[in-house]
């Protein structure tokens, strides 16, 4: 009898595995975010000896309940607006204490981390933030977490199904390569430092790409020689155009790069999200947009500059919908809108609605709630797995 108990038991636990073995996933569209602080929604908040940090007023007055949620902005980012307007939910931090299979299942996954850089080098400065390697390294953790959940097949085809975001580039000159103080700007010249994260970059992708994304977008950067901390380094109070140039030489072998992953690597559709030329625009003729500052930042000590982050002591402009930056390095709710306006005409995105999960491109219109809250506070992960208790990667 005993030995018919355990028969049973293997034959009832072989079936449970096959069975997780072959389901089939009837899970939503979901997004997974890579990048830095122009789509940080919170993990940074969790690093707590992180010096890039939006834990303070005034950082998120027009978003939700006013508080500060982790976002470096007064609002939302663009890819909050993009995911909005693609019809997919917002993916928390990865460093939400509240995040299990569960939510991952419903609403994906945001990795960005303020200071974040296609290199490992970059930002260090800031001591505490993720990589988009260690991003990656975090995405493969959440991966075998979910395979445990629902199988390996299943998740597979969640992972497959599912819209990816990658937005970084901009920390690798600014919190890098321009600063004499990191060994690659003396290794480097312009030209062959821009080689050197292309290929990179180029890396990073195909691991995602064989990991199992299947529509990724990357946001190209913008003027980031026309952001306030920029200028205020020049006697001019003018854009920089040396940075210009190599945003503009990046976007453009980035771009180079993506097409080559869609047209090399079997059903990759991985699109580059272009807003240089508009947010150059924007900034060049601000009263055509409704602006009226587009050189300094909402949020500021007045002259006591640059203070890098918008603190509680800071002053706030009257009107921030007419400012295109809120604070030294970041822009308004209101420009990232008109930013994810561009990117949104130019890929031509449709809803998932419209498009369904298993059509070959991402996400043009429709649209769902735009604000709303994350936690602000709590404790983080150990590991490339999810929050456990209360200590925080330190890389």
């Amino acid at each position: 009898m005993e030995q018919k108990n355990v028969k049973l038991a293997m034959a009832m636990a072989w079936l449970v595995v096959f069975g997780l073995a072959n389901k089939r996933c009837s899970c939503a569209v979901v997004q997974f975010i890579f990048g830095d602080s122009l789509s940080d929604n919170g993990n940074n908040n969790y690093l707590t000896k992180s010096l890039a940090r939006a834990a303070l007023p005034w950082y998120g007055i027009d978003f939700g309940s006013g508080l500060p949620n982790g976002r470096f902005c007064n609002g939302r980012t663009v890819a909050d607006i993009v995911g909005d307007k693609m019809g997919l939910p917002r993916p928390p931090a990865f460093l939400d204490p509240s995040l299990d299979e569960d939510m991952i299942l419903e609403n994906g996954v945001n990795y960005a981390s303020g200071g974040g850089g296609i290199l490992n080098e970059t930002s260090s400065l800031f001591i505490q933030r993720f990589s988009l390697y260690k991003q990656i390294e975090l995405f493969q953790g959440t991966q075998e977490l979910i395979r445990m959940k629902i199988g390996r097949e299943a998740a597979d085809e969640f992972f497959r199904e599912a819209r990816y975001v990658v937005a970084l580039g901009s920390n690798d000159f600014i919190n890098n390569y321009l600063l004499p103080l990191y060994s690659d700007s003396w290794t480097y010249n312009g030209e062959t430092f821009v080689s050197y994260l292309i290929s990179t970059l180029d890396a990073q992708l195909r691991l995602l790409h064989k990991l199992g994304a299947r529509q990724l977008t990357f946001f190209g950067l913008g003027p980031m020689g026309c952001i306030p901390l920029q200028r205020f380094m020049t006697s001019s109070g003018g854009c920089q155009k040396s940075t210009n140039k190599l945003a503009m030489a990046f976007n453009k072998q980035a771009t180079q790069v993506l097409e080559n992953i869609s047209s090399s690597l079997p059903n990759a559709t991985f699109r580059f999200g272009d807003a240089y030329d508009f947010f150059q625009d924007l900034i060049d003729r601000p009263h055509m947009y409704g602006f009226n500052n587009s050189a300094g930042p909402c949020c500021s000590l007045g002259r006591i500059r640059p203070t890098l982050t918008c603190t509680p002591l800071s002053t706030l402009c009257k009107d921030r919908s007419e400012y295109v930056f809120w604070d030294e390095y970041h822009p308004t709710d209101r420009a990232n809108e008109l930013i994810a306006n561009e990117i949104f005409r130019k890929l031509g995105y449709k809803t998932i609605n419209e498009t369904g999960p298993t059509n070959g491109t991402v996400p043009t219109n429709g649209t769902v709630p735009t604000n709303g809250t994350v936690p602000t506070n709590g404790t983080g992960p150990t590991n490339g797995t999810m929050p456990t208790n209360g200590t925080t990667p330190t890389n």
